[in-house]
Protein backbone atom coordinates (compact mmCIF):
# COMPACT_ATOMS: atom_id res chain seq x y z
CA UNK A 1 0.00 0.00 0.00
CA UNK A 2 1.21 3.50 -0.90
CA UNK A 3 1.40 5.84 2.47
CA UNK A 4 2.49 8.65 0.21
CA UNK A 5 -0.98 10.45 -0.40
CA UNK A 6 -1.88 9.59 3.62
CA UNK A 7 0.13 11.42 5.95
CA UNK A 8 1.67 14.04 4.04
CA UNK A 9 1.44 17.47 5.85
CA UNK A 10 3.19 20.09 3.95
CA UNK A 11 5.17 23.58 4.59
CA UNK A 12 8.55 24.25 6.37
CA UNK A 13 12.06 22.72 8.82
CA UNK A 14 15.12 24.79 10.08
CA UNK A 15 18.17 25.95 9.60
CA UNK A 16 21.22 28.29 11.09
CA UNK A 17 24.27 29.80 9.68
CA UNK A 18 28.09 29.59 9.53
CA UNK A 19 31.75 30.89 8.23
CA UNK A 20 31.48 28.59 5.27
CA UNK A 21 29.31 29.54 2.28
CA UNK A 22 27.57 27.28 -0.49
CA UNK A 23 25.52 28.65 -3.56
CA UNK A 24 24.49 26.98 -6.46
CA UNK A 25 25.97 30.37 -8.89
CA UNK A 26 27.71 32.67 -8.30
CA UNK A 27 26.16 35.62 -9.10
CA UNK A 28 25.76 35.40 -13.04
CA UNK A 29 23.53 38.20 -14.33
CA UNK A 30 23.58 37.51 -17.88
CA UNK A 31 19.57 36.07 -17.82
CA UNK A 32 17.83 38.87 -16.20
CA UNK A 33 13.54 38.80 -15.72
CA UNK A 34 11.81 41.11 -17.77
CA UNK A 35 11.89 43.88 -15.04
CA UNK A 36 15.40 43.29 -14.21
CA UNK A 37 15.11 42.38 -10.96
CA UNK A 38 17.02 38.93 -9.65
CA UNK A 39 15.87 38.22 -5.86
CA UNK A 40 18.54 36.87 -3.71
CA UNK A 41 17.83 34.83 -0.84
CA UNK A 42 20.04 33.42 1.38
CA UNK A 43 19.58 30.30 3.73
CA UNK A 44 21.93 30.30 7.84
CA UNK A 45 21.94 26.91 8.86
CA UNK A 46 21.77 25.66 12.36
CA UNK A 47 25.37 23.91 14.25
CA UNK A 48 24.15 20.76 12.39
CA UNK A 49 25.13 22.01 8.96
CA UNK A 50 24.30 21.71 5.77
CA UNK A 51 24.39 17.88 4.89
CA UNK A 52 22.90 17.00 8.12
CA UNK A 53 20.06 14.46 6.63
CA UNK A 54 17.10 16.79 7.90
CA UNK A 55 15.90 19.87 8.35
CA UNK A 56 19.07 21.81 7.28
CA UNK A 57 19.40 20.02 4.11
CA UNK A 58 15.29 19.60 3.78
CA UNK A 59 15.84 23.88 3.42
CA UNK A 60 18.53 23.90 1.42
CA UNK A 61 16.68 21.86 -1.06
CA UNK A 62 13.82 23.76 -1.30
CA UNK A 63 15.95 26.79 -1.97
CA UNK A 64 17.53 24.71 -4.75
CA UNK A 65 14.57 23.54 -6.07
CA UNK A 66 13.24 27.34 -6.12
CA UNK A 67 15.72 28.36 -8.18
CA UNK A 68 15.19 25.16 -10.66
CA UNK A 69 11.77 26.29 -10.43
CA UNK A 70 11.71 29.75 -11.24
CA UNK A 71 15.28 30.13 -12.87
CA UNK A 72 18.11 32.05 -12.38
CA UNK A 73 16.70 34.92 -14.30
CA UNK A 74 14.51 35.34 -11.60
CA UNK A 75 15.69 33.89 -8.09
CA UNK A 76 19.50 33.01 -7.03
CA UNK A 77 20.18 30.95 -3.54
CA UNK A 78 22.71 30.48 -1.18
CA UNK A 79 23.61 29.13 2.11
CA UNK A 80 26.10 30.05 5.14
CA UNK A 81 26.82 27.10 7.61
CA UNK A 82 27.17 28.02 11.82
CA UNK A 83 29.56 25.91 12.89
CA UNK A 84 28.76 27.19 16.69
CA UNK A 85 25.76 29.41 17.99
CA UNK A 86 28.31 32.44 18.00
CA UNK A 87 28.56 32.44 14.29
CA UNK A 88 24.39 33.23 13.73
CA UNK A 89 25.54 36.81 14.28
CA UNK A 90 28.10 37.28 12.15
CA UNK A 91 25.98 35.13 9.23
CA UNK A 92 23.75 37.38 8.94
CA UNK A 93 25.03 40.30 8.98
CA UNK A 94 27.36 39.11 5.87
CA UNK A 95 23.81 38.35 4.27
CA UNK A 96 22.83 41.68 5.14
CA UNK A 97 26.18 43.11 3.44
CA UNK A 98 25.42 41.40 0.47
CA UNK A 99 21.89 43.14 0.05
CA UNK A 100 19.92 39.82 0.27
CA UNK A 101 16.40 39.98 -0.66
CA UNK A 102 14.95 37.20 2.41
CA UNK A 103 17.44 35.75 4.69
CA UNK A 104 16.34 32.76 6.17
CA UNK A 105 17.47 31.42 9.46
CA UNK A 106 16.91 27.48 10.18
CA UNK A 107 15.71 26.27 14.31
CA UNK A 108 14.79 27.97 17.28
CA UNK A 109 18.25 28.55 18.64
CA UNK A 110 19.03 31.00 15.53
CA UNK A 111 15.49 33.41 16.86
CA UNK A 112 17.22 36.05 18.87
CA UNK A 113 19.71 36.56 16.57
CA UNK A 114 17.00 36.99 13.81
CA UNK A 115 15.16 38.88 16.47
CA UNK A 116 17.60 41.68 16.72
CA UNK A 117 18.91 42.01 13.17
CA UNK A 118 15.07 42.36 12.37
CA UNK A 119 14.91 45.47 14.43
CA UNK A 120 18.56 46.92 13.38
CA UNK A 121 17.33 46.46 9.57
CA UNK A 122 13.54 47.18 9.30
CA UNK A 123 14.02 47.59 5.12
CA UNK A 124 15.12 43.37 5.54
CA UNK A 125 12.88 40.66 5.17
CA UNK A 126 13.73 37.22 7.33
CA UNK A 127 12.04 34.26 7.82
CA UNK A 128 12.92 31.65 10.65
CA UNK A 129 12.02 27.87 10.66
CA UNK A 130 10.52 26.24 13.51
CA UNK A 131 9.78 29.54 16.04
CA UNK A 132 7.49 32.32 16.39
CA UNK A 133 7.46 35.12 18.40
CA UNK A 134 5.56 36.49 20.96
CA UNK A 135 5.61 39.50 19.23
CA UNK A 136 6.01 38.79 15.79
CA UNK A 137 8.18 41.20 13.85
CA UNK A 138 6.60 43.00 11.25
CA UNK A 139 9.75 41.71 8.47
CA UNK A 140 10.25 38.13 9.63
CA UNK A 141 8.10 35.38 8.64
CA UNK A 142 7.94 32.32 10.80
CA UNK A 143 7.51 28.86 9.37
CA UNK A 144 6.20 26.86 12.04
CA UNK A 145 4.47 23.02 12.01
CA UNK A 146 2.46 20.63 13.96
CA UNK A 147 5.67 18.09 14.63
CA UNK A 148 3.48 16.82 17.68
CA UNK A 149 1.11 15.56 15.12
CA UNK A 150 3.62 13.86 12.94
CA UNK A 151 5.34 12.39 16.09
CA UNK A 152 2.31 10.52 17.30
CA UNK A 153 1.64 8.99 14.26
CA UNK A 154 5.33 7.73 14.09
CA UNK A 155 4.85 6.33 18.14
CA UNK A 156 1.76 4.95 16.80
CA UNK A 157 3.17 2.70 14.95
CA UNK A 158 6.56 2.29 17.81
CA UNK A 159 3.69 1.30 20.07
CA UNK A 160 2.53 -1.72 17.56
CA UNK A 161 6.15 -2.66 16.09
CA UNK A 162 7.79 -3.20 19.34
CA UNK A 163 8.66 -6.61 20.55
CA UNK A 164 9.96 -5.91 23.90
CA UNK A 165 7.27 -3.30 24.91
CA UNK A 166 9.99 -0.77 25.52
CA UNK A 167 10.84 2.45 23.01
CA UNK A 168 12.60 5.76 23.21
CA UNK A 169 12.75 8.96 22.38
CA UNK A 170 16.37 10.87 21.81
CA UNK A 171 16.21 14.62 21.42
CA UNK A 172 18.31 17.49 20.83
CA UNK A 173 17.89 19.82 23.16
CA UNK A 174 15.00 20.68 26.15
CA UNK A 175 13.32 22.86 23.73
CA UNK A 176 9.31 24.07 23.47
CA UNK A 177 9.92 22.78 19.96
CA UNK A 178 11.73 19.12 20.59
CA UNK A 179 9.02 19.17 23.46
CA UNK A 180 6.45 18.88 21.00
CA UNK A 181 8.83 15.79 19.55
CA UNK A 182 8.71 14.21 22.61
CA UNK A 183 5.12 14.33 23.96
CA UNK A 184 3.45 13.71 20.52
CA UNK A 185 5.68 10.72 20.49
CA UNK A 186 4.64 9.29 24.24
CA UNK A 187 0.94 9.77 23.22
CA UNK A 188 1.33 7.75 19.86
CA UNK A 189 3.15 5.11 21.85
CA UNK A 190 0.81 5.15 24.51
CA UNK A 191 -2.29 5.05 22.48
CA UNK A 192 -1.48 2.14 20.14
CA UNK A 193 -0.01 0.32 23.19
CA UNK A 194 -0.87 1.36 26.88
CA UNK A 195 1.65 -0.89 28.36
CA UNK A 196 4.62 0.26 26.90
CA UNK A 197 7.62 1.81 28.24
CA UNK A 198 8.99 4.94 26.78
CA UNK A 199 12.65 5.58 27.49
CA UNK A 200 13.60 9.51 27.47
CA UNK A 201 17.04 11.00 26.92
CA UNK A 202 18.19 14.63 26.01
CA UNK A 203 21.77 14.18 23.76
CA UNK A 204 22.19 18.51 24.14
CA UNK A 205 23.76 18.38 21.02
CA UNK A 206 22.72 18.42 17.45
CA UNK A 207 25.97 17.38 15.94
CA UNK A 208 27.56 14.37 17.89
CA UNK A 209 26.89 11.32 15.73
CA UNK A 210 29.28 9.25 18.22
CA UNK A 211 26.96 10.20 21.20
CA UNK A 212 23.92 9.68 19.54
CA UNK A 213 24.89 6.31 18.55
CA UNK A 214 26.53 5.75 22.17
CA UNK A 215 23.19 6.35 23.84
CA UNK A 216 21.14 4.30 21.42
CA UNK A 217 23.65 1.65 21.74
CA UNK A 218 23.00 1.90 25.95
CA UNK A 219 19.31 1.83 25.10
CA UNK A 220 19.37 -1.43 23.13
CA UNK A 221 21.93 -3.32 26.10
CA UNK A 222 18.37 -1.90 28.17
CA UNK A 223 15.96 -3.87 26.13
CA UNK A 224 14.63 -0.99 23.69
CA UNK A 225 14.01 -2.06 20.05
CA UNK A 226 12.97 1.14 18.81
CA UNK A 227 14.53 5.01 18.83
CA UNK A 228 13.05 8.06 17.61
CA UNK A 229 15.40 11.28 17.60
CA UNK A 230 15.05 14.60 17.22
CA UNK A 231 18.45 15.74 17.10
CA UNK A 232 20.12 16.37 13.52
CA UNK A 233 23.21 14.60 13.40
CA UNK A 234 22.54 12.83 16.85
CA UNK A 235 19.86 10.92 14.84
CA UNK A 236 22.09 9.29 12.46
CA UNK A 237 24.60 8.20 14.84
CA UNK A 238 21.49 6.64 16.49
CA UNK A 239 20.23 4.88 13.41
CA UNK A 240 23.64 3.63 12.87
CA UNK A 241 23.36 1.92 15.86
CA UNK A 242 20.22 0.43 15.01
CA UNK A 243 21.75 -0.91 11.59
CA UNK A 244 24.53 -2.26 13.74
CA UNK A 245 22.59 -3.79 16.45
CA UNK A 246 19.35 -4.95 13.98
CA UNK A 247 16.95 -2.54 15.84
CA UNK A 248 14.12 -0.44 14.67
CA UNK A 249 14.91 3.41 14.38
CA UNK A 250 12.53 6.28 13.32
CA UNK A 251 14.16 9.57 11.60
CA UNK A 252 12.96 12.95 11.71
CA UNK A 253 12.13 15.79 9.55
CA UNK A 254 12.82 14.06 6.08
CA UNK A 255 12.28 10.48 5.12
CA UNK A 256 15.74 8.90 6.43
CA UNK A 257 14.92 5.50 5.09
CA UNK A 258 18.21 5.66 3.07
CA UNK A 259 20.36 5.85 5.73
CA UNK A 260 19.20 2.15 7.11
CA UNK A 261 16.54 0.44 4.50
CA UNK A 262 16.55 -2.55 6.94
CA UNK A 263 15.61 -0.64 10.27
CA UNK A 264 14.00 2.63 9.72
CA UNK A 265 10.79 1.89 9.66
CA UNK A 266 9.31 5.03 9.29
CA UNK A 267 10.50 8.80 9.97
CA UNK A 268 8.50 12.17 11.06
CA UNK A 269 8.78 14.20 8.00
CA UNK A 270 8.21 17.80 7.74
CA UNK A 271 7.79 19.27 3.92
CA UNK A 272 10.35 22.44 4.69
CA UNK A 273 11.39 22.32 0.83
CA UNK A 274 7.64 22.81 -0.28
CA UNK A 275 7.22 25.77 2.22
CA UNK A 276 9.87 27.32 1.45
CA UNK A 277 9.24 26.47 -2.12
CA UNK A 278 6.17 28.59 -1.89
CA UNK A 279 7.82 30.99 0.10
CA UNK A 280 9.98 32.49 -2.71
CA UNK A 281 7.17 32.24 -5.13
CA UNK A 282 5.44 34.65 -2.80
CA UNK A 283 8.22 36.72 -3.03
CA UNK A 284 8.92 36.80 -6.91
CA UNK A 285 5.18 37.05 -7.59
CA UNK A 286 4.52 39.99 -5.46
CA UNK A 287 2.29 38.56 -2.64
CA UNK A 288 4.88 38.16 -0.41
CA UNK A 289 4.06 40.07 3.25
CA UNK A 290 6.31 39.80 6.01
CA UNK A 291 4.74 39.15 10.20
CA UNK A 292 3.39 36.29 9.01
CA UNK A 293 3.28 32.85 11.22
CA UNK A 294 2.38 30.24 8.90
CA UNK A 295 1.65 26.72 10.75
CA UNK A 296 1.94 23.24 8.59
CA UNK A 297 -0.57 21.01 9.95
CA UNK A 298 -1.43 17.56 9.03
CA UNK A 299 -4.35 18.86 7.47
CA UNK A 300 -2.86 20.88 4.86
CA UNK A 301 0.16 18.06 3.92
CA UNK A 302 2.39 20.22 5.97
CA UNK A 303 3.72 16.86 7.97
CA UNK A 304 3.30 13.37 8.02
CA UNK A 305 5.02 10.20 7.90
CA UNK A 306 7.45 9.19 5.24
CA UNK A 307 6.56 7.29 1.93
CA UNK A 308 8.71 4.68 2.61
CA UNK A 309 6.91 3.45 5.43
CA UNK A 310 4.73 0.92 3.83
CA UNK A 311 8.37 -0.46 3.18
CA UNK A 312 8.86 -2.14 6.94
CA UNK A 313 5.17 -1.74 8.43
CA UNK A 314 2.43 -4.03 7.87
CA UNK A 315 -0.48 -3.19 6.21
CA UNK A 316 -2.83 -3.25 9.35
CA UNK A 317 -0.81 -0.87 10.82
CA UNK A 318 -0.68 1.75 8.45
CA UNK A 319 -4.72 1.32 8.10
CA UNK A 320 -4.77 2.04 12.02
CA UNK A 321 -2.40 4.92 11.60
CA UNK A 322 -4.51 5.73 8.91
CA UNK A 323 -7.61 6.09 10.65
CA UNK A 324 -5.98 7.94 13.56
CA UNK A 325 -4.66 10.27 11.26
CA UNK A 326 -8.30 11.17 9.82
CA UNK A 327 -9.13 11.79 13.08
CA UNK A 328 -6.71 14.38 14.20
CA UNK A 329 -7.31 15.91 10.74
CA UNK A 330 -11.46 16.04 11.53
CA UNK A 331 -10.76 17.42 15.42
CA UNK A 332 -11.74 13.83 17.11
CA UNK A 333 -8.41 13.83 18.65
CA UNK A 334 -6.24 16.64 20.31
CA UNK A 335 -2.11 15.48 20.36
CA UNK A 336 -0.41 16.96 23.31
CA UNK A 337 2.58 18.98 22.88
CA UNK A 338 3.92 19.53 25.90
CA UNK A 339 4.29 18.03 29.42
CA UNK A 340 1.03 19.47 31.03
CA UNK A 341 -1.30 18.62 28.00
CA UNK A 342 0.31 15.14 27.70
CA UNK A 343 -0.44 14.67 31.37
CA UNK A 344 -4.05 15.85 31.25
CA UNK A 345 -4.33 12.88 28.90
CA UNK A 346 -2.79 10.20 30.06
CA UNK A 347 -1.84 11.22 33.91
CA UNK A 348 1.63 10.20 33.98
Amino acid sequence: MQLKKILAIGLICTMIGSLSVGCTNKGNTDNVSEDGKIYKVGMITDTGGVNDESFNQSTWEGLQKAEEKYGKDKVQVKYLESNQDADYAPNIETFVEEDLDLIIGVGYKIADAIETAAANYPEKQFAIIDHAYEKQPENVTSLVYEDNTASYLAGLIAGKMTKTNKVAYISGMDSVVLNRFRYGYKAGVKTANPDCEVIDRCANSFNDSALGKSIANQMHKDGVDVIFTAAGAVGTGAIEAAKENNKMAIGVDTDQNDLAPDNVITSAVKNIDVSVIDLIGQLIDGTYKGGQVVINTLASGGVGIADSTDKNVPKDILDYVEKEAQKIKDGEITVPENAEEYKEIFGE
